[in-house]
């Protein structure tokens, strides 16, 4: 923060007045340093836009929201909301950027569900495996970009219309899974910087969910991290190299107590909260570095 002198000072002052001055101000300009980063980031960020800015001097103080059951509660105190686009309303997005939070939108991308608006949309031979845990969702063939691109490119356009400046893509990682389809290391990794590419000609900005074995590849295409259960898992120092280039990482775990997980990933500088499974507004954030 620059500080101003409380006065001009002209060239012509005798060396002895200014040393006097200077010597009854700087208390206060102390105090003014030392008091900065208590007053908290968020009344100073520039309002979120389209896409979605991340300024890289507070990558390590954001706090946030992951919610996609229940109505959204637009006044937890948190600067990112990480959302459904389906069920979010343009009424609610409109008050949360009233109060200039940021929104990211969360989008299948690599599977569907079969009560998707759009899951007509995708032809049979994209089809694959049925999700675990998830009976009515199913894997698609990452390798058939010209066929899921338009599909895409809808969900993210109705994030974008619906008041959002990121999307986070999830379900990026159908390598890792019986997908139904003999998918390698390479098809996801090509996938995955078409689909950011694709968020940024529609003025989003992109970002990861899990895959933490493609990290270090993917970390320069992607302007944040989205994780869960780094902790439980033992693979937080995989995301670094998100934190290495002053870009957010946004972590969850579902277990655990925070006051023993936000030292490790605080350390790490991620946004680490503590959420029910069921992602309700319910909420225990760790403390801010």
């Amino acid at each position: 923060m620059r500080i101003r002198p409380a006065w001009p000072v002209p060239w012509t002052r005798p060396a002895g007045v200014l040393r006097r001055r200077l010597r009854r101000a700087l208390p206060a300009i102390v105090a003014l340093v030392l008091l900065a980063p208590l007053s908290g980031c968020r009344t100073d960020l520039t309002p979120p836009g389209s896409p979605t800015p991340w300024p890289a001097e507070y990558a390590r103080r954001w706090q946030w929201q992951w919610q996609l059951s229940g109505p959204v509660d637009v006044t937890v105190d948190a600067d990112v909301f990480l959302l459904d686009p389906v069920r979010t309303t343009s009424t609610e997005t409109a008050a949360l950027r009233a109060r200039d939070r940021r929104l990211v939108c969360q989008v299948q991308v690599g599977s569907y569900a079969t009560t998707d608006p759009d899951a007509s949309r995708f032809p049979a031979a994209v089809r694959g495996a049925v999700v675990p845990g998830r009976p009515g969702s199913r894997w698609l063939d990452v390798r058939q970009w010209d066929t899921l691109k338009p599909v895409l490119a809808d969900r993210f356009r109705l994030c974008r219309g619906k008041g959002f400046g990121a999307v986070a893509l999830t379900d990026a990682d159908g390598y890792l899974h019986r997908s139904g389809f003999p998918l390698t290391f390479d098809d996801q990794l090509l996938f995955n910087r078409q689909l950011a590419a694709l968020a940024r000609s529609l003025d989003l900005s992109p970002g990861l969910v899990n895959d933490v074995p493609q990290v270090a590849a993917l970390a320069p295409d992607f302007d944040f991290a989205v994780n869960e259960e780094c902790i439980r898992r033992r693979e937080c120092a995989k995301l670094l190299p998100f934190t290495d280039d002053d870009k957010p990482v946004f972590h969850v775990e579902y277990t655990g107590d925070p006051t023993e997980f936000c030292v490790t990933t605080v350390g790490y500088g991620f946004s680490s909260i503590r959420k029910d499974r069921d992602l309700d507004a319910w909420r225990e954030p760790c403390p801010l570095p």
